[in-house]
């Protein structure tokens, strides 16, 4: 399976997993965040490989409809990336500033919640 895909996966299943079913919570869990194959989950939630693989496959099309329509993860990595720049700034600009350095880290503590 492909890194990038496994992440992006995981990264959106953080954001939506609470519009998610307890069973397509369940067989994401599994088998992206706790890397179990097919079979493993098959076996874990006593189905087949085949009602595994759709049930996952229509859960992975529904995270990226959620996000298509609500960009929820493409806003955080903004706001990631617009705070690793402004960081960069005070670090450059004001390093002796800890009124700002203490904002900042108020800043990046409040997306991380």
């Amino acid at each position: 399976m492909e890194l990038a895909k496994t992440t992006r996966l995981n990264a959106l299943f953080g954001f939506y997993q609470p519009l998610l079913t307890p069973k397509q919570n369940d067989y994401l869990e599994l088998y992206y965040a706790d890397d179990l194959s097919l079979g493993e989950v098959a076996e874990e939630c006593d189905v087949s490989r085949q009602a595994v693989y759709d049930n996952l496959k229509r859960s992975t099309q529904l995270l990226e409809d959620y996000e298509s329509k609500l960009h929820l993860y493409a806003d955080y990595q903004k706001r990631q990336k617009m705070a690793a720049s402004l960081q960069k700034y005070i670090d450059d600009t004001y390093p002796e500033d800890e009124t700002l350095q203490t904002m900042i880290d108020q800043l990046v503590t409040l997306e991380e919640e």
